[in-house]
């Protein structure tokens, strides 16, 4: 009876992740065909939010399941950017699927070689450990401009069609479909993660490390194998970035998107797919409109916004609505 039990919680249990699986899904591409709708004209904006979003995903990834500290996660961001430019400019690799693929590649080494470096610490080194990647891997794409282009960018990026049938036109149309699929099938892969034994393994590691040390398992490892994973989905988003705007420049490497991106983690919920993407669009669309509106002030607006999020939705934007949600959900039953 227990096994049955068990089973058919279980079974409740995987019909519930999958139903959020597809309501994810839906969301993602309802939102993109509404945002298609209503900003037809300012489509390489809706590109630049797809991109960043597999960023703020990718740093959900090691902080908000695994409790890593880090302010360094554009470096794998970059990193992947880098390596679809330089494919395409010194390589002639012009396929857009195929510089994704080499920007998945160089985030998921970027994602290994900073992983070895701050998984040695804990807390407040750790934070410090990110600062200087960061800093060496902008100092290092500064260098090498024979490769990079230094301070004047990596230009000349020139990717063919689509499967050979969609170009990439100056409205931002295939760059942003594109976008779209692209952040609809890592968000699917990534809840199947999360989900997945490992992704119960890595949520232990942060709750009690020292219990999943004495199961017989290592901490170590498991954060690292996610730091990979969270390298190549962040290099995804650099490779769209250079496949979109056909320009790679030293601000993809840049601390102030490593804080960006956490800002807006922090802002939509850590420790959640969907709260990463909710601050994503929340902060990157407010940041915009204010901008526009108040050239001189906006910083200001956005610091205002910030403050009272975090005061008055100390979960984020959407892990307070959630939790709000379930409350109710419990006192119906």
């Amino acid at each position: 009876m227990a096994t049955m039990n068990e089973a058919a919680t279980a079974l409740a249990a995987g019909r519930r992740g999958l139903g959020r699986d597809l309501a994810g899904l839906a969301v993602i591409l309802v939102l993109a065909a509404i945002g298609y709708l209503l900003f037809p004209n300012n489509l390489a904006l809706l590109t630049r939010i797809t991109a960043i979003a597999l960023l703020v995903l990718s740093l959900d990834l090691v902080t908000g399941y695994c409790g890593v500290a880090t302010l360094g996660h554009a470096a794998l961001f970059g990193s992947g950017a880098y390596a679809a430019g330089i494919a395409a400019v010194h390589f002639g690799i012009t396929d857009p699927l195929l510089m994704v693929a080499a920007g998945i590649l160089g985030g998921a080494l970027a994602g290994l070689a900073c992983g070895i470096v701050i998984l040695r610490a804990h807390g407040l080194p750790q934070l410090v450990l990110s600062i200087a990647l960061i800093h060496l891997f902008h100092e290092f794409a500064n260098k090498a401009s024979s490769w990079t282009g230094g301070s004047d960018g990596l230009a000349g990026i020139a990717p063919d069609p689509l499967i050979g049938l969609f170009a990439f036109d100056l409205w931002g149309r295939t760059a942003y479909v594109f976008g779209v699929v692209l952040l609809a099938i890592v968000f699917v892969l990534l809840r199947l993660v999360v989900r997945s034994p490992f992704g119960m393994l890595c949520r232990g590691i942060k709750e009690d490390p020292i219990r999943i040390r004495a199961m017989g398992a290592s901490p170590t490892i498991a954060l690292l194998k996610m730091y990979v994973i969270s390298g190549a989905v962040a290099g995804a988003g650099g490779a769209l970035n250079a496949v979109s705007t056909q320009v790679v420049a030293l601000d993809s490497l840049s601390f102030t998107l490593s804080a960006e991106s956490l800002v807006m983690l922090v802002l939509g919920g850590t420790g959640s797919l969907f709260g990463a993407l909710t601050g994503t669009i929340v902060f990157m669309f407010f940041e915009d409109l204010v901008s526009a509106a108040n050239p001189f002030h906006w910083l200001t607006m956005v610091g205002a916004l910030l403050i009272a999020v975090v005061l008055f939705t100390p979960k984020g934007l959407y892990g307070t609505v959630a939790a709000i949600l379930a409350r109710r959900r419990g006192a119906g039953r």
